[in-house]
């Protein structure tokens, strides 16, 4: 597989950075990973939709704390609304609704839905399950908030990319096996780039495991940050592709970046689900990398991308 050409050049600036000393996240505490994520995000900053309607709210969490969220509104769309609601990606570690607005931006105008972005609490300050609990929470919130934000709780999907979408993916799964645990049956899925399997090294860790945004080396640093002790990286609310029975979860969009550590985990985590019965839309983007939707400003091609995956969410959502 070739990189594509827009991104080769970039890829280059970023190691030629590292070799000039500058550190990859793992090799900072995580503040300073957060910060340096936070800032990276201002330079990859691209033109995203404007004409959307964004309101910041806050739910509250079983443990009294706040939970920031963000909710976008396509305009001109009449009638109760289906919801994404989309948990960022940043390895549990990093990551914000800030460092994701312009994605949750382009799935709004291109779906169109609202969206609903969940600020999670992040580790190593609150390690698993907390981030999953989070989530449980903006959904009890949501299914009782709906109605007077003109939204539909019955036309709902649970989307995120890299760790936000092993939350969605445990979240949808917890729905099924566990649902008194989550107060909303999603109608669809939107996994892209997801983390299904912690437990062990797939082939295209080792494939990709330089060079291509997303280190090996950072993952193990993301994974260590979030689990409480090694045993919860064999639990399949951290590694979904552990989970026994997948049938029943809502049908799932897939979408896997061709250059990934994480590519090989997410082929599996998408042919289980085709085993168990579960319908699957699977896209792979063959020359790009881990983050893309993120590379709007790098690579113009990443709209068409959204544009893709927006239409077939719409399908779903019905």
């Amino acid at each position: 597989m070739s990189l594509h050409p827009d991104l080769e050049a970039f890829l280059d600036l970023a190691q030629d950075s590292q070799s000039a000393g500058m550190p990859a996240l793992h090799q900072l505490a995580p503040a300073q990973a957060r910060a340096t994520f936070e800032s990276t995000t201002a330079q990859l900053r691209w033109a995203a939709p404007e004409d959307v309607q964004v309101v910041e709210l806050n739910a509250p969490t079983r443990d009294g704390a706040g939970l920031p969220l963000r909710l976008y509104r396509p305009h001109g769309v009449e009638g109760a609304l289906p919801v994404l609601v989309y948990f960022h990606g940043g390895g549990f570690v990093v990551g914000s609704l800030d460092s994701h607005d312009g994605v949750c931006r382009e799935f709004c105008r291109h779906t169109p839905c609202a969206v609903l972005s969940v600020g999670y609490r992040l580790a190593p300050e609150h390690r698993f399950p907390t981030a999953l609990e989070d989530g449980e929470d903006a959904l009890a919130w949501l299914a009782e908030q709906a109605r007077s934000l003109g939204l539909d709780s019955s036309r709902v999907a649970f989307g995120g990319d890299s760790a936000g979408a092993t939350l969605a993916t445990v979240l949808a799964l917890q729905a099924v096996v566990e649902p008194s645990s989550v107060a909303i049956r999603p109608k669809a899925q939107l996994l892209c780039y997801p983390v299904t399997d912690a437990s062990c090294t797939h082939a295209s860790r080792e494939l990709f495991s330089e060079g291509y945004l997303l280190e090996n080396e950072t993952l193990d640093w993301f994974y260590e940050q979030y689990a409480r002790h090694p045993e919860d990286r064999v639990n399949w609310r951290f590694s979904p592709l552990l989970a026994e029975d997948l049938r029943g979860v809502a049908p799932a969009i897939v979408m896997l970046a061709g250059l990934d550590p994480l590519l090989d985990e997410g082929q599996a985590y998408a042919d289980k689900l085709r085993e168990h019965g579960v319908p699957v839309e699977l896209e792979v983007c063959e020359d790009l990398t881990h983050d893309l939707l993120r590379l709007g400003s790098v690579v113009p091609h990443v709209l068409e991308v959204y544009g893709r995956l927006g239409s077939a969410l719409s399908r779903l959502l019905g």
